[in-house]
């Protein structure tokens, strides 16, 4: 298999007339609103048309969450047909797995490697499935796999994973530094602000040592 080395990051247009779909998805607890909020705001200080929308169910159980975001010049709906996300980015490993439906062809995944054992499993007795990444290459997906959990813990504050996981994103993302900080300054309260841009940063330098693809990671 050819891989490639990610040095700098792929980053959309910023063409403005192009919509970008992102899905973030993992379960309740995970910061995952506070992620797609910044996200949003993000988009709407660099100056694109976002809509937004949250489906979720049971959040406060670690039921699914599942939060859409578009922007773009004009967007009309919240809501991202399957087959038409551009980035997928899942807090939790098997959430992945049940997302990858709404990815476009070409598209890409980031997953925290973080597994949580939904109480479906143990109800039903079924097992949670291993090698999700394997299962996500298979199906032709760019997949990124991170440990975020690891570098979170490295912070002494296990809270700021969602952070790191929007860093990890926003190496693909057209938006400036400067954009970036307003919108954290603006989502998150003074006293936590420093250790989640530290994390923030955390993110976006670790797709520099990663690997499309890569099996032995």
């Amino acid at each position: 298999m050819n891989k490639k080395k990610i040095k700098s990051g792929q980053k959309k247009s910023e063409d403005k007339n192009t919509v970008t779909n992102v899905l973030i998805t993992g379960v309740g607890g995970q910061g995952i609103l506070l992620a797609s909020d910044l996200l949003s705001l993000v988009a709407l200080e660099e100056g694109f048309d976002v809509k937004k929308s949250e489906v979720h169910g049971m959040a406060q159980r670690g039921g699914s969450v599942n939060s859409h975001i578009r922007f773009g010049k004009k967007i009309f709906s919240p809501i991202i047909p399957f087959g038409e996300v551009d980035f997928l980015l899942a807090f939790e490993a098997l959430e992945a797995l049940r997302s990858i439906r709404y990815l476009r062809k070409n598209g890409v995944c980031i997953f925290n490697s973080q597994r949580l054992i939904p109480v479906s499993s143990f109800i039903s007795g079924i097992a949670y499935p291993e090698e999700i990444k394997r299962n996500l290459i298979d199906k032709g997906i760019k997949t990124f796999e991170i440990d975020a959990i690891s570098e979170a813990l490295k912070l002494k504050n296990i809270r700021v994973t969602n952070l790191i996981l929007l860093g990890v994103l926003s190496r693909y993302l057209p938006f400036k530094k400067r954009a970036w900080k307003s919108a954290t300054e603006k989502s998150i309260k003074p006293d936590f602000l420093d250790i989640n841009m530290k994390a923030f940063e955390i993110g976006k330098s670790i797709l520099g040592g990663y690997e499309e693809n890569d099996l032995e990671s």
